[in-house]
């Protein structure tokens, strides 16, 4: 075999080599990842997942919205937002109303199909005008339909609090954590069955329930304080409605998959707008 033939064949050799060593390492690469126990976690909604609130831009009020959950959506808390906007009590908000997140100098409309960016929208509403009330301790998503402060029926569980008086909302593994980092989990997620029960981790007013906020599927938020509303998202089913008062321990709604790869809950709380750690306020298990 000639010189010429024989670094041909080397060269051949070795490609070949280095080829078998990158299919290796893709394949070992796949396994890692399939394998490694991760959770995928869900961005929900970007512009919400700002660890600042949304301070550009503004939204037009549709349909379905209250001020709890445009707030929640842009990471204020409500009663800033009702202050930026000259909001007085009784909280009213209008369909078509601008909320603006701005100065009214800042302020600019963007395409409202596009939750994933980062600065509010502005939308041409569909109907006249109805008015949305928004009272400090409820909002309903039904304009025409009176709002009737009343005690939810559901069943009240037995459940342990925390020094601060909070109980865990669902039994089962914790298979997503609150990330630090306001583009990835900002609350828990909790693994269980289709169904099974969802409890409201501390006593309050309902101030949505509803699938108006894109990534959390059907959605409870319960406001407990000035300070504090927490948010229980994925269920199959709500058994609650805007207006009612729970109490810890008292089932909210049915655990689901909706919006989600999985059944599970994804667990919020929430202090004046911002995402905490849930863990820092339950039990200890």
């Amino acid at each position: 075999m000639s010189s010429t033939a024989k670094q041909g064949h080397r060269c051949s050799g070795k490609l070949r080599s280095l080829l078998v060593l990158a299919a290796i390492s893709a394949l070992l690469a796949g396994c890692a990842s399939s394998h490694s126990g991760s959770v995928q976690v869900v961005d929900r909604n970007s512009a919400a997942s700002q660890r600042q609130p949304v301070t550009s831009g503004q939204y037009r009020v549709q349909r379905g919205d209250t001020l709890y959950s445009i707030a929640f959506r842009y990471g204020w808390d409500w009663k800033a937002l009702a202050a930026h906007n000259a909001i007085a009590p009784p909280y009213l908000i209008r369909v078509g109303q601008v909320i603006r997140f701005g100065s009214a100098s800042s302020s600019r409309p963007v395409a409202a199909s596009a939750p994933s960016v980062s600065t509010p929208v502005v939308t041409t509403p569909s109907r006249p005008s109805t008015p949305v009330q928004a009272p400090p301790a409820q909002t309903t998503s039904r304009p025409s339909t009176p709002v009737v402060v009343a005690p939810a029926t559901t069943p009240v569980e037995p459940v342990q609090r925390s020094a601060t008086g909070w109980a865990w909302p669902a039994s089962g593994a914790i298979i997503g954590r609150f990330s630090s980092n306001g583009s990835l989990n900002k609350g828990i997620d909790i693994a269980g069955e289709l169904g099974q029960p969802v409890l409201a981790a501390s006593g309050g007013s309902v101030v949505y329930a509803g699938s108006g906020l894109r990534g959390y599927g059907e959605l409870v938020i319960i406001k407990h304080s000035d300070t504090y509303v927490s948010a229980y998202g994925h269920n199959r089913r709500l058994l609650v409605r805007e207006g009612q008062q729970v109490k810890v321990g008292q089932q909210i709604a049915e655990m689901g998959s909706t919006g989600a790869d999985r059944v599970k809950l994804h667990f919020e709380i929430r202090r004046q707008g911002k995402p905490v750690d849930p863990m820092q306020y339950l039990p200890r298990r």
